[in-house]
């Protein structure tokens, strides 16, 4: 089953779908700073654009172009800017 998810009034939204090594979602971020929280780790894949985080107990913004990842530990919380429409997959693991 695909599932439908929207956030921050529309500027986050993304399609869920599961596999046999769990969920995962594929979506678009416009333009803008969010925070996002994690209930199970995430792997978080930028597709295309750029996304610029600020990760857990961190305190310097990283930039992660399209073709990279980053990883977030279950239950924490992290920030996202980005300047431009970007396209990203985010993994959910136990």
């Amino acid at each position: 089953m695909i599932t439908e998810n929207q956030y921050f009034d529309g500027n986050v939204k993304s399609l869920g779908y599961e596999t046999p090594e769990g969920k995962s979602t594929i979506g678009v971020i416009n333009p803008g700073e969010y925070e996002f929280g994690t209930a199970l780790k995430e792997i978080m894949h930028v597709i295309e654009g750029t996304l610029t985080v600020l990760l857990p107990e961190k305190t310097e913004w990283q930039i992660i172009p399209a073709g990279n990842s980053f990883e977030v530990s279950a239950n924490a919380s992290f920030k996202v800017k980005t300047a431009v429409q970007t396209a990203y997959l985010c993994q959910y693991r136990t």
